[in-house]
């Protein structure tokens, strides 16, 4: 390959990461949220009516460069609490349409608002937890370099059948590799994913075990 040709191809990517990306979720992301609008209204009445009212979960995330913003999501579990008023285990407070909901990562659909705000990207890092920011080590916070995602490299590699270090290594692969054919590639995998329901652990296991640092 000849040095213009490798001009031009890192020229192409750097557009692409500053801009069309950018543009690129704001268009699909506000086609999305029209097409899918049927769906978001039934299951938003169905979340209200076996959640007492809220439909919807909001949870502070960072963002990139490590900016603070509220993720939205679909409420897939009740607020049920013991005689002590400790909320229930997720198991027991997962509710029949919230299974569904999960099963099918429909749950992921509200946060189509956010790419829209441009808090997130439709393809990037998966947004965690803040009180994980001080635990990351100098190549795992390369990962708050770019907008979080819907979606991610490390989602179509084993989402939550990977460790904690390996979906890192895979954030900043992406951020370090972020190109518009690899966006493609990862939209295709998810749709495979979504269709398969590989990786979606919506019964027993509900979440991940939180990250405790690399120690």
């Amino acid at each position: 390959m000849q040095p213009s040709e490798i001009k031009f191809k890192f020229t192409l990517k750097k557009v692409y990461k500053a801009i069309v990306k950018r543009c690129l979720d704001f268009v699909l992301s506000l086609l999305g949220l029209l097409f899918l609008s049927p769906v978001l209204l039934i299951i938003t009445l169905l979340l209200a009516i076996a959640n007492q009212g809220k439909p919807f979960f909001f949870q502070v995330r960072p963002g990139k460069n490590e900016q603070l913003f509220k993720i939205i999501k679909f409420k897939t579990m009740n607020d049920k609490k013991d005689a002590e008023g400790n909320l229930l285990d997720d198991t027991i407070r997962l509710t029949k349409i919230g299974h569904f909901v999960r099963k099918t990562s429909l749950d992921e659909i509200p946060q189509l608002l956010n790419v829209l705000k441009g808090d997130m990207s439709l393809i990037g890092p998966r947004p965690l937890l803040p009180q994980y920011l001080p635990l990351y080590n100098a190549e795992q916070k390369k990962r708050h370099l770019v907008r979080p995602g819907i979606t991610g490299w490390a989602q179509v590699n084993g989402r939550n059948a990977i460790s904690w270090q390996q979906k890192f290594e895979y954030d900043v692969w992406y951020v370090k590799h972020l190109s518009f054919k690899l966006d493609v590639q990862i939209i295709i995998k998810t749709i495979k994913k979504v269709i398969k329901s590989e990786g979606v652990y919506a019964g027993a296991t509900i979440t991940m075990n939180r990250f405790k640092g690399n120690n």
